[in-house]
C-alpha cells in the first residue's frame, strides 16, 4: 500500500503536504549543494596542508582554526562552533 502525501509528510491537508513536498526537494537540492562545497573545502585544505609540510611547517595551524571557529560561531550561535569543528576535522590530515 502506498503512502499519501499527507501520511508521508505527516501533514493534514493536502495542501500543507504539497507546501512539505516542495520545501523538503529544495531542502534536498541544498544539501547536495552543502556537500560539495563541503568536498570541495576538503580538497583545497588538503593543497594548504601540502603547501605548509612541505615547506617544513606542521599540518595543522591552530591559530587558523580558531578564525574558522570565531566565524562560524559569530555567524551561526553556539552550533556554528560544533559545525565548524566538524568541518575541520573533515578536512584534517586527509593528506
Amino acid at each position: 500500500m502506498t503512502a499519501t502525501a499527507a501520511e508521508k509528510t505527516g501533514a493534514r491537508t493536502t495542501e500543507a503536504a504539497d507546501v512539505i513536498t516542495g520545501a523538503r526537494e529544495r531542502i534536498d537540492a541544498l544539501d547536495d549543494r552543502i556537500i560539495g562545497l563541503i568536498q570541495e573545502r576538503m580538497a583545497v585544505s588538503a593543497v594548504i596542508q601540502q603547501a605548509r609540510i612541505r615547506s617544513g611547517g606542521r599540518r595543522v595551524n591552530l591559530s587558523r582554526e580558531m578564525e574558522v571557529l570565531g566565524h562560524y560561531r559569530d555567524a551561526l550561535g553556539k552550533p556554528g562552533t560544533a559545525l565548524a569543528m566538524t568541518l575541520l576535522e573533515l578536512c584534517r590530515g586527509k593528506i
